[in-house]
Parts: C-alpha cells; sequence; structure tokens
C-alpha cells in the first residue's frame, strides 16, 4: 500500500479504535523455564489464577451482538485469546472457551504445546477453539536450551503436527530468532513445512524480562540483516509455508518485503489486555506498570478502553531520544509499544537503523 494512504488508514483507524482484539493474562503459571519470557512466569506464581466468572464480568461490559438474539449476530470479528504463564494448566480452560463461545466471541490460545495432546485438541475444538500459537525456537537442543526442559522440543513437535492436521484452526507458529537459532532457519523452514504447518511468524527480543542482560538473546546487525534477507526470499518464493516478520518495529525498505502489512502497532487501537491481577493494558508485553490503565476490580473494561489509552492513541510523547529528530516517525511512531519500558526515555530498540538506513 501507499505509504500515504496507509498512514490515513492508521489515523481511521486509530480514531474508531474498535477493540477486536482482547488477551486474558488467565495464568502466571508455567510449566517451563524460558530463557526469553518477559512475564518471568514460574511454576508457581506470586498471583492466583483469576477466576473465569471475574473475567466474563468483565467481558460483559463490551458490547455484544448476541444481546438482540440475533442468529447472524455473531460476533466473528472479535477475538479472546488465553495467554499466560501456560494456558493448558488451568483445570477449567474447556469451560473457558465454552463461556467464551456462548457470548458469541472466537477465542484462541498461546502455548507452549508441552500438554497439547490428541485428546486436548478433541476437547478445545468441541470448546470452541478458533486460532492457536505454538513457539517453535530452534531444532532440538536448540530449542530445548531457550525452554530449559529436554523434553520441550519433542512435545512441541507433536503439538505442531496435530495442529496443522485441524483444518477448522487458524493455527500458526512463532519463533523467537537468537544468536544459537539465527544458524538454523532454513532447517525450521523445512521441518514445519513437512509437519504441514502453513503459517511461521518471526520476531527478535527486546532487552526486557529474563532476556534484557542475556547475550545469546541479541542478533547482531548483521545477523537482523541476515534474517530479514531470508525471510524476504521466502514470501518471495510463496511457497506452502507463509513467513512474516512480527509486529515489533518499523523496517524501512524491508517493510513490504518481510510483512503483508505495513508497521503498525495495534496495542490500545485494537488490542487490550486484562494482566493476571485484573489491570487493563494492551499487549500484554507492554510495560504494565507504565502504561496500564485501569482495573477490572474497579473499573468498568469497556468504559476504559473507550475512554483511555490516550498514550496508545496519540504517541507524540515518543518523540524523544532517538525518535526526535527522525524523518521516519511518522511511519514509525518510536516502533512497538513494547519497546517503551521503565522512564521511556527513549525507544529500546530501533530496527530502522539497525538495518542500516
Amino acid at each position: 500500500m501507499n505509504p500515504f494512504l496507509f498512514r490515513q488508514f492508521r489515523k481511521l483507524e486509530t480514531k474508531v479504535h474498535e477493540l477486536n482484539y482482547l488477551f486474558w493474562e488467565c495464568t502466571q503459571r508455567c510449566n517451563l523455564s524460558c530463557r526469553h519470557c518477559g512475564s518471568d512466569c514460574f511454576s508457581s506464581a506470586k498471583d492466583l489464577d483469576m477466576p473465569l466468572d471475574v473475567f466474563l464480568k468483565a467481558l460483559d461490559t463490551i458490547p455484544n451482538p448476541l444481546a438482540n438474539k440475533s442468529s447472524s449476530a455473531k460476533n466473528s470479528t472479535h477475538i479472546v485469546v488465553l495467554t499466560g504463564g501456560e494456558p493448558l494448566l488451568r483445570p477449567d480452560i474447556e469451560q473457558i472457551g465454552k463461556e467464551i463461545s456462548k457470548r458469541g466471541y472466537y477465542w484462541s490460545m498461546v502455548s507452549n504445546g508441552f500438554f497439547y495432546t490428541e485428546e486436548m485438541n478433541k476437547k478445545l475444538m468441541a470448546a470452541g477453539l478458533k486460532a492457536l500459537t505454538f513457539s517453535l525456537d530452534g531444532i532440538g537442543d536448540t530449542h530445548n536450551w531457550m525452554r530449559g526442559n529436554p523434553k520441550s522440543y519433542e512435545h512441541t513437535i507433536k503439538a505442531i503436527e496435530i495442529a496443522a492436521r485441524e483444518k477448522r484452526l487458524d493455527f500458526d507458529v512463532v519463533s523467537c530468532i537468537n544468536r544459537r537459532s539465527i544458524g538454523q532457519l532454513e532447517e525450521i523452514y523445512q521441518t514445519l513445512k513437512s509437519l504441514g504447518a502453513r503459517k511461521w511468524r518471526l520476531f527478535t527480543i527486546i532487552p526486557i524480562g529474563r532476556a534484557k542482560d542475556d547475550p545469546d538473546m541479541h542478533l547482531t546487525n548483521e545477523e537482523m540483516l541476515r534474517l530479514m534477507d531470508f525471510i524476504a526470499e521466502k514470501r518471495k518464493e510463496r511457497g506452502p509455508l507463509d513467513v512474516t516478520f512480527s509486529c515489533e518495529g518499523y523496517l524501512g525498505r524491508y517493510e513490504e518485503k518481510v510483512r503483508p502489512v505495513r508497521h503498525f502497532c495495534h496495542a490500545g487501537i485494537n488490542i487490550a489486555s486484562v494482566l493476571i491481577d485484573g489491570r487493563i493494558c494492551a499487549c500484554p508485553n507492554i510495560d504494565r506498570d507504565v502504561f496500564s490503565q485501569g482495573n477490572i476490580y474497579t473499573d468498568n473494561l469497556y468504559e476504559v478502553w473507550e475512554n483511555k489509552f490516550q498514550e496508545f492513541r496519540n504517541r507524540d510523547w515518543a518523540r524523544k531520544g532517538i525518535c526526535s529528530g527522525c524523518k521516519q516517525f511518522k511511519n514509525c511512531f518510536g516502533g512497538g509499544m513494547h519497546n517503551w519500558h521503565g522512564d521511556c526515555a527513549q525507544t529500546l530498540s530501533c530496527h530502522y537503523h539497525r538495518l542500516g538506513h
């Protein structure tokens, strides 16, 4: 799309700010201990799992097309995404899916795949699961090193195979590309293709969470270029596996080579989240201490969505640090909101500059 037209589209989307993607951090418990975890989850989290009825009460504040009882009012453009931690650690995962579906919403899940068996697939499909994301962060020991479990790769491969066979699912695989996995890109691609996966989304690490001071997590500028060229080549081939780069930042000359659409951080514009302690934010990877907008225990979720989130919808405050005089600010707005943490003195990562523009 023409850059000017895209900016006009982004401006209109921001003005309308339709909430159509809601994350629920339903647990912070996790069976793995991943090197790059932004939530710093453990097997026993400091916050208890949020009760389902508490979340449903917040969800019910959103105007719902099913309220008019019309059979054609299915709210199919809105999706609730279960994240964590590991959502499959919740014993009520089926009930959660059924309750969300009953309200007319599609629901999805982000999982490490460790517990995703054939039996679990049948149960969740029956509960209305519509979309699913698994993570594969390398081949064999590289993935296990990332995930902190020697059996993680084996379980993830089986889970991908099961999900890829399920034609009713909008299913994708995400990979955190780091200094160990950058040399395995082609092998990962061929593995996913052989398993029948149809979508592969790649991302890199910004310095937050456990990955902040881990040098193995952060690609060099040369490796970043290598990653971009790999994705661009695969997209040019138009093979059976659709390869894309994530939404994390503006890429300059690589923008339409590695993505289907230009960079647009939808956090706070189309995306919100309910965090484990009830805080209302946007994407769960965003600094929750800085950018939380309210709390479902004291505030109406939809009223907060309509009347707050101004830091997300007007990004003029981000014109500082390396962004202050950048001619690309009109296309970038300081990158993804998860690039702003702590005192927000400047963006933590700028792909545009890293790629040698």
